[in-house]
């Protein structure tokens, strides 16, 4: 579903990302873990089309789409949900959430509403509150549209920055049910984030970054693999 081969991306003249290779299977989540600043949000801002690559592969459904428009990546079905979540503060929430629609174009009206429905089922707060100005919400209230706009479109890829960053932990458990949810019906996640103990419950893989290298491969149900990561991460 994602395919990512000896990828480089700079900011100015910074190397950021130095040569990552990495692949997402349908129904399978690729958590990415390492500390701050080794590159983990500049490799999804890339794959999403916010950065270009200045060099390397992106394939996205087998389609190349390195050095593609945002838009052009997020209509192949590639959903991003940002750490800083990007909520439009002057829209209603569900302005906001008719925003997922444009992945979708060709989809019925009666499609969308339905996509629309469906999302307030699964977060009565935002259909709660379905009238009122993003800038008015909390904190995990904003991440809760942000990763509902992804689902009101067609995202079969979803990348996900720090979901639980600064959130009570039963908004992290419920954002962790909709990613699992998402998972089983076969999207394939990349998901960054730093509560490492609470993503291997969820992941299938992951890897561990250093100074935008991948320097770890290891399955979360392997004990010695996720031991050998927080060993990584302590030094």
């Amino acid at each position: 579903m994602l395919e990512v081969t000896n990828l480089h991306a700079h900011y100015g003249s910074s190397h950021i990302i130095q040569g990552v290779d990495l692949i997402v299977r349908p129904g399978e989540m690729l958590g990415i873990f390492g500390r701050n600043g080794v590159g983990k949000t500049t490799l999804l801002k890339t794959v999403a089309g916010w950065i270009a690559p200045t060099a390397g592969d992106i394939r996205v459904d087998r389609q190349q789409v390195g050095g593609a428009t945002p838009d052009h990546i997020c209509r192949l079905g590639l959903g991003f949900v940002p750490e800083d979540r990007r909520i439009f503060p002057g829209l209603t929430v569900e302005e906001n959430l008719a925003l997922g629609w444009m992945q979708a174009p060709r989809r019925s009206r009666a499609a969308n509403r339905e996509a629309m429905d469906r999302v307030y089922r699964r977060f009565p707060r935002l259909h709660e509150r379905r009238h009122q100005a993003g800038n008015t919400l909390s904190g995990g209230e904003q991440q809760m549209l942000a990763m509902a706009r992804v689902m009101v479109g067609e995202t079969k890829i979803l990348l996900v920055d720090e979901p639980s960053e600064g959130l009570a932990p039963m908004i992290v458990a419920d954002l962790y049910a909709i990613l699992r949810d998402m998972k089983e019906a076969g999207a394939a996640i990349l998901l960054v984030e730093q509560n490492i103990a609470q993503a291997l419950t969820l992941c299938d893989r992951f890897v561990a970054m250093e100074r935008g290298r991948l320097v770890f491969q290891g399955n979360a149900k392997q004990q010695t693999d996720c031991d050998k990561l927080l060993s990584i991460m302590a030094v």
